[in-house]
């Protein structure tokens, strides 16, 4: 029962996946999941709160996203990362990955800075801010190989977040659910405007939930200077 076992399954479906999880690594989502549902009890970070919820919907989902991500990465950056994912989990996975985590609701980066001290993470980066700043910072700008995203933005807007960050022949990686094609269909437009390339949309399956999918998209180019537009333009006015 995945109610009985969420660290075996875990370990399982990683290992299925050919992602190898050490008994410390283990133990590092043991203690994840500890503190976010002590958090949780006082601060509001997920409605997923029960233990096999956490260890499938959150760290199996976000652990998924190695599959697709190209070359092992040197840095990533995680948009409107919430809770942690699903950046945290992909650290944890990966320990030597640069990894930055932005959300701009400070009770939220407050958990993620305790979290990542209390894991004994060395290179995160915690900031509390907005993806359209960030995009037109020149240190950040067109830094990353991989950038991803959860339950953050219609795809339109996220690539307009996301794309400006990447740097060339970095990957934008996008967990959705079943409208997903819709979304990359309409979407060809601002990947075209912003140097990305649709490379699929791929199905991920989880033990017991619904089917889901991830849409992969690659810089091949860099972005117009223009981009990322004024805060909040993205979403009132999609590309």
């Amino acid at each position: 029962m995945i109610d009985d076992h969420p660290e075996e399954l875990l370990a399982t479906t990683a290992a299925a996946w050919g992602l190898t999880l050490a008994p410390a690594q283990l133990a590092q989502f043991r203690l994840y999941a500890d503190e976010l549902a002590a958090w949780n009890a006082h601060t509001n970070l997920t409605a997923i709160t029960d233990r096999a919820g956490i260890y499938v919907r959150h760290f199996l989902d976000s652990l998924a996203l190695a599959r697709h991500w190209g070359e092992a990465p040197d840095t990533l950056l995680d948009i409107g990362s919430g809770a942690g994912f699903p950046g945290l989990p992909l650290k944890l996975l990966r320990p030597a990955l640069g990894l930055t985590l932005l959300d701009s609701v400070g009770k939220k980066t407050a958990f993620l800075t305790r979290l990542t001290a209390r894991l004994g993470l060395d290179d995160v980066r915690v900031i509390t801010g907005r993806a359209e700043l960030l995009g037109r910072d020149r240190h950040e700008r067109e830094r990353y190989a991989v950038v991803t995203a959860r339950a953050v933005a219609d795809l339109r807007v996220l690539a307009e977040y996301g794309l400006p960050l990447l740097r060339v022949g970095g990957r934008l990686l996008a967990p959705k659910g079943a409208a997903a094609h819709e979304e990359a269909a309409a979407a060809a437009r601002a990947l075209a405007l912003l140097g990305g390339e649709l490379l699929g949309v791929e199905p991920v399956e989880l033990p017991g939930l619904e089917p889901r999918t991830l849409v992969v998209i690659r810089k091949v180019a860099p972005t117009d200077p223009r981009y990322p537009r004024p805060v909040g333009l993205p979403v009132r006015k999609p590309l």
